[in-house]
């Protein structure tokens, strides 16, 4: 099979990257997108995310006519999914967004074509997409029906990058392949190794969803010890960052670094389909997931025992976005932070150079987004609570002020 022609479904953090490289490869590729605003500014050869260098790569692929965007999918050889799977009410998956997707895609399909979904998928999902194709496309035949003679072909191959790094991650790092069948998966490391220099690694289907959500539920564990070990040594007066740089040198033991929290897409959310799933079973699971949930909660804390301490009602947040140097909000602790400290009416500046503009919630709420050159002479009168470890904010020497609360460790030489 030949794939000259790609379409990727879903242009946000993953699927614009994934476009790229595609069309860097030379390779014809349809970036699909709901929002006509990233469509009309991809098509211009900008981009609408931050990530190092994607700039660059989109620009070319755009100038070389090798990559456009779309509101509405055309026909292609190969499909790649890459849209939001979110959780609604207690925790539950929200799927409308991958069978919009499905559904979007299937007027388009023909006989030989290659399905990827790339979400992160609670397990059995991918299957599922197949039935919602299957749904719309009678004519045609897939993987659940007719085996390895079907017209279409299905996979699911989790994105595994990291926000920052992505163009170079893409390409370097194994991919988990999990087909609906052997020919499925032959055809999906066929179109991978397009660009993928890493090793494709052929599993299932649901082993494949399954190997994803595993990898963010660890890490989030081990965030949790983290973060639970922070809360501990404030309580018994000890340097937690002192602690782990000690305690990392046994030459067994890696511990990760506190937060505010945990944010992003992947690992504040991927755990909870494993609770949902298996209620019963996944108690450290849901148990980190609550621990880092309630981190935000302990910072609050601390921040309203300071300024009464201080007696001020000013308060600098350095860094809303989920992680260091990116602009990205989603599921953000230390926005969450800010958010609720703002209702507690707080005099509430942020400070994130990432960013141009604060989203309407924290706006409508009365926060303010201000440059970091204003906020250091506002630090003598203010609490200044550091959230998030941007390159910017460890060379601020005013940050060393006893009204500075740090829940990332910039202040630490551990």
């Amino acid at each position: 099979m030949t794939f000259e022609t790609i379409s990727v479904v879903g242009l946000g953090y993953i699927g614009l990257p994934t476009a790229a490289v595609f069309a860097s490869r030379k390779k014809q590729v349809i970036g699909v997108d709901i929002s006509q605003t990233a469509v009309d500014t991809i098509n211009r050869g900008e981009i609408h995310i931050v990530e190092p260098d994607l700039d660059m790569v989109v620009h070319a692929a755009v100038t070389e006519g090798y990559l456009r965007a779309t509101v509405s999918p055309e026909p292609a050889d190969a499909f790649l999914i890459a849209v939001p799977t979110p959780f609604k009410g207690d925790h539950e998956p929200d799927l409308t967004y991958i069978e919009a997707a499905s559904r979007s895609i299937a007027p388009v399909l023909k006989k030989g074509d290659l399905v990827i979904l790339e979400s992160t998928s609670p397990v059995g999902t991918t299957e599922r997409m197949a039935q919602w194709l299957a749904e719309v496309r009678k004519d045609l035949t897939f993987p659940q029906n007719n085996g390895e003679e079907s017209d279409i072909r299905i996979a699911h191959c989790p994105e595994r990058v990291l926000p920052g790094h992505v163009l170079r991650e893409l390409v370097q790092n194994d991919r988990v392949i999990g087909g609906m069948t052997s020919e499925c998966s032959r055809q999906a490391v066929e179109l991978y190794k397009t660009f993928v220099e890493g090793e494709c690694v052929i599993t299932n289907a649901r082993t494949a969803e399954m190997a994803k959500l595993t990898e963010n539920s660890f890490r989030d564990v081990n965030i949790a010890f983290a973060n639970e070990l922070s809360i501990i040594c404030e309580e018994q007066n000890i340097n937690v960052w002192e602690l782990i740089a000690l305690a990392n040198r046994h030459p067994r033991v890696d511990i990760l670094k506190p937060g505010p929290g945990v944010g992003g897409h992947c690992i504040a959310v991927d755990p909870w389909f494993l609770v949902n799933a298996s209620p019963n079973n996944a108690r450290i699971i849901r148990s980190a997931r609550e621990v880092n949930d309630s981190k935000p909660v302990y910072v609050i804390d601390s921040v309203i025992k300071k300024t009464a301490e201080l007696k001020t009602r000013s308060i600098l947040c350095f860094g809303v976005s989920f992680k260091p140097d990116i602009d990205d909000l989603r599921e953000s602790p230390a926005l969450s932070i800010a958010l609720r400290l703002a209702e507690m009416d707080y005099d509430v500046n942020v400070i994130e150079p990432n960013i141009s503009s604060l989203p309407a919630s924290a706006i409508d709420k009365g926060c303010r987004l201000i440059p970091l050159d204003n906020a250091i002479p506002l630090i003598v009168d203010s609490i200044a609570i550091l959230l998030v470890g941007h390159k910017e904010f460890k060379t601020v020497e005013e940050l060393g002020s006893d009204s500075v609360l740090d829940f990332c460790g910039i202040l630490s030489d551990f």
